[in-house]
């Protein structure tokens, strides 16, 4: 299987890190001083929760190289932002071919949907992805916890992928990746969600990290707040959670280094763009039009909007 990974950030970098360790045929799109730094050292990851470092070569790079290679990957891991999504459309249309399987492992719920409008000719799964890993400097990225997971399957199951959706799980499996090839990606995308946009709407809110939600408290407590409304939008969808989610996400909190934060509140505090609108502001807009009180978040998005104007 030949893999194209799009964004070499925290999720996308993490995934190339680990696919070329174990020599899976692998190219990340990078650009930039980061780009330059995989080209000349490899890739660094550096794990917080054991305290090791690690730098293996990797294949990278830029846009205008991926094209004139002729790359005609199996597989493309979509892992840029949200608010990138459809400016990396071209470049997909001009690599894929008719048997490409397109992945998005995004934070925001529905990304998969979203891209096969624009991809009308290509299989589009949908995904998400459990790793607490941030882009630290040019060429190197840092793990904060051990966890990491990917969830990926079909939004309705065919059958007719399943040989080449086991490739994929066999090949996480090989890179010390585990896989969830799962027969209802939809409910366990919006799983994954009720953790992250949670935690990084109270961490915005609080200006808290991880270890602020480990402990009793006001912190805590708007986190717990908030997935119980994403637990009650799941209901009114039609895809509960069938388990204590609640208990669910505190346990994956439990795993990561206390001083860890969502990748969103890191681009708010570099004053870089950010995925608030898809995290936040769209779950407000779900919860009314699906007639679901979500009082948490509506406070969290009055205060983020009004901080955005300040």
């Amino acid at each position: 299987m030949k893999y194209l990974i799009l964004g070499a950030g925290g999720t996308g970098g993490a995934l190339g890190f680990a696919l070329s360790s174990h020599q899976k045929d692998v190219t990340l799109l990078a650009r930039g001083e980061h780009l330059a730094v995989m080209k000349a050292k490899g890739l660094t990851l550096h794990r917080l929760f054991d305290g090791t470092s690690t730098t293996v070569p990797v294949k990278a790079l830029s846009e205008d190289e991926i094209v004139s290679s002729h790359l005609h990957p199996d597989v493309i891991l979509v892992c840029v932002k949200y608010y990138s999504l459809t400016s990396i459309v071209p470049l997909i249309r001009k690599v894929a071919v008719s048997s490409t399987i397109v992945l998005p492992i995004l934070n925001v719920f529905g990304t998969g949907e979203k891209l096969q409008e624009m991809l009308p000719d290509l299989t589009v799964l949908d995904g998400c992805i459990y790793v607490s890993a941030e882009k630290s400097a040019p060429g190197e990225l840092t793990q904060h916890g051990p966890i990491f997971r990917v969830v990926f399957g079909e939004r309705e199951p065919s059958g007719k992928l399943d040989s080449r959706l086991h490739a994929i799980e066999q090949d996480f499996t090989d890179s010390g990746i585990t896989p969830v090839l799962s027969s209802n990606v939809r409910r366990d995308c919006l799983e994954k969600f009720s953790y992250v946009s949670a935690l990084g709407a109270a961490g915005l809110y609080f200006h808290a990290h991880c270890g602020d939600f480990q402990k009793e408290g006001k912190e805590r407590d708007l986190f717990i707040s908030m997935i119980k409304e994403i637990a009650a939008i799941a209901d009114a969808m039609g895809c509960g959670f069938e388990k204590d989610i609640v208990a669910t996400n505190l346990q994956i909190l439990s795993g990561i280094e206390p001083s860890g934060t969502t990748s969103m509140q890191r681009d708010v505090a570099a004053g870089r763009s950010s995925e608030v609108d898809g995290l936040v502001y769209q779950v407000v807009e779900r919860g009314h039009a699906l007639h679901v009180p979500v009082p948490s978040y509506e406070m969290v998005a009055k205060e983020l909007r009004f901080r955005s104007l300040v």
